[in-house]
């Protein structure tokens, strides 16, 4: 569904692509949302989201070499929104239920996508 739409991109490693394919497939083929489902899904969705972080807003000012006041006050406010995003991320996976596992999972394949070919 996201690639019929205009989209933005955040690159990640191959290693967190390995990692978030292997867990995503891992916790389908459990397909229940327990305790330990949920932990592994946060710590997915977590890195994820520092990663995306990093590239939308410390990247373009590491491309600006932006100075070290300016990167400490820049890595201080996306520590704040990460904190944040922890706190609702943790809330609302404690309520998860089996369906709702499958939909995230969906989700997170949806969005991690192969690097297209060199020109």
């Amino acid at each position: 569904m996201l690639k019929q739409q205009s989209h933005i991109v955040a690159p990640i490693s191959d290693e967190l692509k390995s990692r978030a394919l292997n867990t995503v497939n891992q916790l389908r083929e459990r397909g229940t949302a327990d305790k330990e489902a949920i932990d592994r899904l946060y710590n997915l969705i977590v890195e994820l989201t520092e990663s995306g972080l990093d590239f939308f807003f410390l990247e373009p000012l590491r491309r600006l070499r932006a100075g070290n006041m300016m990167m400490s006050m820049a890595r201080m406010g996306i520590g704040s929104m990460l904190k944040g995003s922890k706190m609702v991320v943790h809330k609302v996976l404690k309520k998860l239920d089996d369906r709702s596992l499958k939909d995230i999972l969906d989700f997170i394949e949806e969005i991690i996508c192969e690097p297209e070919p060199a020109a």
